[in-house]
């Protein structure tokens, strides 16, 4: 299998706005997070999910979000739509601190439907008995806009836009498909006309079919609207064929951001070449072997001290120097990377005995 990358090592173009229409001067992040750290719960029970960080989403670009179960991509999605708060940092949106917002205005910028955040099958947790219709006119209302009739070319708009037609109004969501009520979904959100798109696993409960067909509305989104999206996944393979960029997590810290061709072909951090080795629909066009990549009895024991590397303990290249936490440092113009042995452990990779796989 050749993976379809839509990234390269190009310098990043703006990206069209909303109609298509090619932008000739440089442009701004649409969002931008600044050291931001996040933690959840008090006292004894506080516990840090998010450590400096930084990351930039351009117009017309999709950034994949990846890392295992508890790595914070979550909370980093929470963050920016201002449902957690974080303890220090900011978080800009078209070069404004919404983070620093409170009460009234922040209440108005979450009314305005700047940003939109879309669950995995986030229509369950609805009233049954809400019909299509009103869900996709649910954002509209919020805003005051409350009357039905005049709502109804919106939302037949916002359908039309991810492949649905009128229909389905009517319909609700147990009488519509899987594939379907992601759709709806997705349109819900386009309904508010966002300037950014979050999709938190949008294709993790679909069969292989239907996860595909929303994978091109997504592409297809930012191709004709300019519209930046992250999504937040764990099938590598989907966002091989969707994402300009990669942002990897680890325990809270970005550990790699770079181009999503670059990244998948020549990771520059362990745990990017370990998630990917770890992937079966990734696996034949892995650069590394697990057995290349895992801690073995007889590596050196990694140096221990409560601010070193958050990944040392699980890699088998850690040196001394991996004692103290390396911060997120830029490798060329686009690929940032926090690993001390960035540029070494990859051949030291190369030389490893390459374990069976069970």
């Amino acid at each position: 299998m050749t993976l379809p990358f839509r990234g390269d090592d190009r310098p990043i173009p703006p990206g069209p706005p909303a109609g298509g229409v090619k932008v000739e001067a440089p442009a701004a992040p649409v969002l931008e997070l600044e050291s931001v750290d996040v933690v959840l719960g008090r006292g004894w029970r506080a516990a840090q999910v998010l450590s400096d960080v930084s990351l930039r989403v351009w117009p017309g670009r999709i950034v994949g979000l990846v890392g295992e179960t508890g790595s914070g991509k979550t909370t980093l999605a929470r963050t920016v739509v201002g449902l957690t708060d974080p303890r220090r940092g900011r978080v800009l949106f078209d070069g404004v601190p919404i983070s620093a917002l409170r009460g009234r205005a922040r209440r108005a910028e979450r009314r305005q439907g700047h940003v939109q955040l879309v669950f995995q099958d986030p229509l369950r947790s609805l009233d049954p008995d809400l019909t299509v219709a009103e869900i996709v006119a649910e954002g509209l209302v919020i805003r005051g806009q409350r009357d039905p009739a005049r709502n109804r070319p919106r939302v037949l708009a916002a359908l039309d836009k991810v492949g649905l037609d009128g229909t389905v109004l009517d319909r609700t969501p147990g009488q519509i498909s899987g594939g379907q009520r992601q759709r709806v979904s997705i349109a819900r959100a386009l309904a508010a006309e966002p300037r950014l798109l979050i999709c938190d696993e949008p294709v993790s409960a679909l069969d292989a079919s239907t996860r595909n067909h929303v994978l091109r509305l997504l592409d297809e989104l930012r191709d004709s609207l300019g519209l930046p999206i992250v999504v937040i996944s764990h099938d590598l393979s989907s966002l091989a064929g969707i994402a300009d960029r990669i942002v990897v997590l680890y325990r809270g810290r970005i550990v790699e951001d770079g181009p999503v061709g670059q990244v998948f072909t020549a990771p520059r951090h362990p745990y990017t070449a370990l998630l990917m080795a770890s992937a079966p629909s990734v696996r034949h066009d892995r650069p590394f072997e697990l057995g290349q990549l895992r801690r073995a009895a007889a590596d050196p024991a990694p140096p221990a001290g409560p601010d070193g590397c958050v990944f040392a303990a699980r890699c088998p290249f850690a040196a001394a120097a991996c004692a103290e936490q390396p911060p997120l440092q830029t490798i060329g113009d686009q690929w940032s990377v926090a690993c001390h042995r960035h540029d070494e452990w990859a051949a030291l990779a190369q030389t490893r005995d390459r374990q069976k796989e069970g």
